[in-house]
């Protein structure tokens, strides 16, 4: 008996050692105004990239980049039959920049949010999609699949993190709908 005395003595001893260490460093404080930023920060971020991405396409340069996507896309592919590179692109760019100030509105707005959101997860699941149609994402000189080439592979696949952070928000969203309150708070 006095063995497992000792023993659970000892687990309290460090149950009391790692509280104390939690409330010195104060982890628990910190936690909740590090998650509000990085919620602030999530969606200023998506609308910075959608955004940008989105004035891009205003450009040549930016049209002719994501032609081979679209060429190749069974989903997209048919625009090019009556639209030229930069027309598409120019209509893409309008729509982008659209999501980018939905996802923007968000912040007074939950219909807006949930606009937002929505369309920002089938733009990144469009934009994934072309992981599966576009020649070259498979690198064979590196053993082919799961090794993807530096363009366009690991250019697509930094989707499958922003396609998290708009489910994220839509989550967000959809929760401040429920709620009544407008979609700022973390959850």
């Amino acid at each position: 008996m006095k063995n497992i005395s000792q023993h659970a003595n000892a687990l309290n001893d460090n149950t009391s050692a790692r509280q104390t260490r939690r409330t010195i460093v104060g982890l628990d404080q910190l936690a909740e105004p590090v998650e509000r930023i990085a919620h602030y920060a999530m969606r200023a971020s998506v609308v910075i990239v959608v955004g940008w991405i989105g004035a891009m396409k205003f450009t040549s340069y930016e049209a002719e980049g994501i032609s081979g996507f679209v060429e190749h896309s069974p989903l997209m592919g048919w625009v090019y039959g009556f639209l030229s590179h930069d027309q598409f692109s120019v209509v893409l760019g309008v729509i982008e920049l659209a999501i980018a100030a939905l996802i923007a509105a968000s912040a007074y707005s939950r219909r807006a949010g949930v606009i937002g959101a929505a369309a920002a997860i089938g733009m990144f699941a469009t934009t994934l999609s072309f992981m599966l149609s576009t020649p070259g994402v498979v690198e064979p000189a590196a053993g082919g699949f799961p090794a993807i080439s530096a363009m366009p592979g690991q250019f697509l696949i930094k989707d499958v993190a922003l396609l998290a952070v708009a489910l994220n928000l839509l989550a967000d969203a959809l929760r401040a709908c429920r709620t009544g309150e407008e979609a700022t708070q973390p959850a």
